[in-house]
């Protein structure tokens, strides 16, 4: 007898991981997820996973050491109670960003990320919009690489695109923005930038032309939001009519809410592949789509 596969849930999105459930006619596992008194963490299944086939729900965001941790737990515990196969589902892969060596005395954190899931027992990751396709080659297990690339275009079909251009805030979004501009045959123009820490960016120069267009601003993620309400600053300088943004993961830290709304852009749309805050979800300014059916259809396959 064949038995059905399990779907457990770390602490870090919930509201997604019930999404994910629902359209899958799964309920959630059983486990007791708390903290000691002294911080570490205590994790126990509570219901038979032996010879099973789980799937693990979590996000590596707000407080990604924590949630790291927890996931790491988890794994352990189910490994130890018998499962027969654990797939991780990373919506949002943390510490994605240190993802080479730029100079001596730093961490290529992503590879450790990546060693960690592995030797903790993971068989597999299924994950969302990775900060660049070479973290795939820092595990020794199957990556299954998601995309929300289809679902943000599709949305963008509310807008009008007879006029439009894709534009890469930065020569690292020079991917995602081809991408997008070869889905949505659109032409493309782009962006270049020095970081000058890590909440401030100049722009240095611009190719393509904006000039009485819609711009769609690409990335994959927005986190203090520094580098697309600048790029939307230098649209906009360049006579561009609209400017809108599409970012796979929704960060925004630190004052990038008030700062979106402040700036130039008229509509952010993005992904609950981290958990969205009431204030993120009533913004005049975003937009929050599902992952869960990208996610849903990858766990059913």
């Amino acid at each position: 007898m064949v038995l059905s596969p399990l779907l457990f849930s770390g602490s870090s999105n919930l509201n997604l991981a019930n999404k994910i459930a629902q359209l899958l006619n799964l309920s959630l596992g059983k486990r007791d997820i708390h903290f000691f008194p002294d911080k570490e963490i205590f994790v126990e299944i509570l219901e038979p996973v032996q010879a099973r086939d789980i799937f693990v729900i979590q996000s590596l965001f707000n407080d990604p050491n924590i949630h790291l941790m927890e996931l790491l737990i988890m794994v352990d515990a189910l490994k130890r109670a018998g499962a027969e196969s654990i797939t991780a589902v990373l919506p949002y892969f943390g510490y994605a960003r240190q993802d080479r060596l730029i100079r001596s005395g730093m961490s290529i954190t992503a590879k450790l990320v990546a060693d960690l899931l592995t030797c903790s027992g993971i068989t597999k990751i299924i994950t969302l919009d990775l900060h660049s396709d070479q973290i795939e080659g820092f595990f020794d297990i199957p990556v299954e690489h998601l995309t929300s690339r289809s679902l943000l275009a599709n949305y963008c079909t509310n807008f009008n695109l007879a006029e439009a251009v894709i534009v890469a805030p930065d020569k690292g979004g020079i991917k995602i923005a081809s991408e997008f501009s070869r889905e949505l045959n659109l032409p493309m123009a782009m962006i270049d930038k020095e970081r000058l820490d890590p909440y401030n960016v100049e722009m240095r120069f611009f190719i393509g032309n904006v000039a009485n267009k819609t711009v769609i601003l690409t990335d994959d993620m927005c986190s203090t939001a520094g580098t697309l309400i600048n790029a939307a600053k230098t649209c906009h300088a360049l006579g561009a009519n609209k400017i809108f943004a599409l970012v796979g993961h929704a960060l925004f830290v630190k004052n990038a809410l008030v700062h979106l709304e402040e700036s130039v852009i008229e509509k952010i749309i993005t992904t609950d592949s981290v958990s969205s805050s009431s204030e993120i979800k009533n913004h005049s300014k975003i937009h929050v789509l599902s992952v869960a059916s990208l996610f849903s259809k990858a766990m059913s396959n």
